[in-house]
């Protein structure tokens, strides 16, 4: 029964991808980070959700725990990957996981981090010195279980905010300094790191993809790049298609959402805007689901992929 199980997931992951010709040419550069190719005539994009590895507050989390049976369950879906939330990589047992993602033949396309802001609330523009620096050493460990996963590091609320008694130049100052240190280990590791633009209502730091790509330029690494949400890009962006253009291949790793944080369809986002767009800038990694689990974890995973696989076939 377990192998059925598998096979029925590879043909859906097989299935599953998008093959688009670009409506212009790709002006991604190549690199030794492989963020894509110039010249491709054809794009492929592959699917994944996010699992949580540890305990989380954080809500929009389609999974949580039990990694065997959910890792089973993506796997059987047909998605072709899984992205891990992990609050402190010390406390993973990578040797396990790595075991469940072969056994399932899933890859893990990016690492979420913002559970170390979430629980315990280290960030990198905290006041006290000490706290941002536990967050620099948190994401170097995050970097080192990227490199041994293959996986990129997603920078997301453990950028933090601008605090009380703090001038918002000291914050971006600190928040550069911070990334900057984190780029330099990721390029040493070969590893990519991907700043997410988050609502206004979440921080007041980083909401649009223009500051993203402002602060791109202030730390100047190959290796660090955007995380795009289509949940926050709603909110933030006037067009999402147009923002989507202006990152080009900065873009290293996008999310989905629909509108209300449901699953894909259950909003008013237009998602084969948002593919027609990537594709149009050469993006070829991976959409994550970022979800709430609602109606429930199953459905919505469910739903997530049988909506995105009608636009990537």
């Amino acid at each position: 029964m377990h192998s059925a199980f598998s096979e029925v997931g590879h043909r859906e992951r097989e299935q599953s991808r998008l093959v688009l010709q670009p409506t212009h040419s790709s002006t991604g550069i190549p690199t030794e980070l492989g963020i894509r190719r110039t010249g491709q005539s054809q794009i492929d994009m592959k699917l994944s959700i996010v699992l949580s590895t540890q305990p989380a507050s954080f809500s929009a989390l389609a999974y949580k725990g039990e990694l065997e049976q959910n890792i089973a369950k993506i796997a059987g879906l047909g998605y072709d990957g899984v992205e891990l939330a992990v609050r402190d990589p010390q406390s993973l047992d990578l040797e396990a996981v790595s075991g469940i993602l072969k056994r399932h033949d899933l890859s893990v396309p990016a690492i979420g981090t913002g559970q170390a802001y979430g629980e315990e609330g280290l960030s990198f523009t905290a006041i006290d010195g000490a706290v941002r620096h536990r967050a620099i050493e948190r994401i170097k460990a995050q970097i080192e279980l990227g490199a041994r996963l293959q996986a990129l590091v997603i920078l997301g609320l453990i950028r933090g905010r601008v605090e009380a008694d703090v001038s918002r130049p000291q914050a971006y100052e600190w928040l550069v300094q911070a990334l900057t240190e984190c780029a330099e280990y990721a390029a040493v590791n070969g590893v990519k790191l991907a700043m997410e633009p988050i609502n206004r209502y979440e921080t007041d730091l980083i909401a649009t993809v223009a500051e993203g790509l402002e602060l791109i330029q202030h730390v100047g690494s190959e290796a660090f790049g955007l995380l795009l949400d289509s949940f926050h890009m709603n909110i933030e962006e006037p067009a999402i298609e147009h923002s989507i253009r202006s990152a080009g291949d900065r873009i290293f790793h996008f999310h989905i959402a629909d509108s209300n944080r449901w699953y894909p369809g259950a909003g008013h986002i237009d998602f084969k805007g948002i593919v027609e767009g990537l594709a149009e800038v050469g993006y070829d990694g991976f959409l994550s689901a970022e979800i709430l689990p609602l109606p429930d974890a199953d459905t919505c995973a469910e739903k997530t992929i049988e909506k995105m696989r009608a636009i990537l076939k």
